[in-house]
C-alpha cells in the first residue's frame, strides 16, 4: 500500500499544531512553518486554504492518503447524521488506530505494522488489514509472540496515556474490548471536522 514518506515535523510546522505522536515534537518551541523567513513565512489563508488544511491536518494524524481519505467521507456522507462526526468515528474505528488507543504501539505508524505483520488479532483471529473497522464488543489482543509481547509489556509498564472512554484495556492479558462507539467529545484531536465536510461540499 502506498504511503507518505518524508520528514513528519516538518508538516506539524506548516500547521502550527502538533500532528505526530513523538513525544517532543519541534512545534511546541516553533510554532510557525518551517523555512528560511521564521515567523514571517507565515502566510495567510483563504477561506478553501482553511479547509483544505484541515483535511490535511486529518490525513497526516491517521495516516491516510488522499483517495483513502475521500472513500471515508463517502461513506460517511451515505449514513443518516452528522457527516462530520460520522467521519470522525470510521477513521477511529480503524483496527491500527485501535491498536494506538490502547497504548500497545508507540505511534500509529508502528500500530500499522503491527498489524500487517499479524501480530494482532481481534475476537481471537488474526487481521492484518489496518482499515478493518472494529465494531462494539470486539476485542482486540495482541498475538502469542513472546518477544512482541514482552516489548509491549515493557511499554504499558510506564505508558501514562489514558485509554479512551470508548475502549477498556487488559494490560495483563495484553487486549482491549470496543464497549462502544467513539462520540465526536472522545477524539482529542486538533480538528474541525465541519471545515472538512465543507471541503468535499464544494
Amino acid at each position: 500500500m502506498a504511503r507518505r514518506i518524508g520528514p513528519k515535523h516538518t508538516r506539524c510546522r506548516r500547521y502550527g499544531v502538533k500532528l505526530c505522536d513523538a513525544a517532543k515534537c519541534p512545534v511546541v518551541r516553533r510554532p510557525y512553518p518551517p523555512g528560511q523567513h521564521g515567523p514571517k513565512g507565515t502566510p495567510r489563508l483563504s477561506e478553501y486554504g482553511i479547509q483544505l488544511a484541515e483535511k490535511q491536518k486529518a490525513k497526516i494524524i491517521y495516516g491516510l492518503l488522499e483517495r483513502q481519505f475521500a472513500a471515508y467521507y463517502a461513506r460517511a456522507k451515505r449514513k443518516q447524521g452528522n457527516t462530520g462526526q460520522i467521519l470522525l468515528q470510521l477513521l477511529e474505528q480503524r483496527l491500527d488506530n485501535v491498536v494506538f488507543r490502547l497504548g500497545f504501539a508507540a505511534t500509529h505508524n508502528q500500530a500499522r505494522q503491527f498489524v500487517t505483520h499479524g501480530l494482532i488479532k481481534v475476537n481471537g483471529k488474526r487481521v492484518n488489514i489496518p482499515s478493518f473497522s472494529v465494531k462494539p464488543k470486539d476485542v482486540v489482543s495482541v498475538f502469542d509472540k513472546q518477544k512482541i509481547r514482552a516489548q509491549i509489556a515493557e511499554r504499558l509498564k510506564g505508558a501514562h496515556e489514558e485509554v479512551p472512554s470508548w475502549l477498556t484495556r487488559d494490560v495483563e492479558g495484553m487486549s482491549g474490548t470496543v464497549t462502544r462507539l467513539p462520540e465526536h467529545t472522545d477524539v482529542n484531536q486538533p480538528l474541525n471536522v465541519q471545515l472538512i465536510v465543507e471541503h468535499y461540499s464544494r
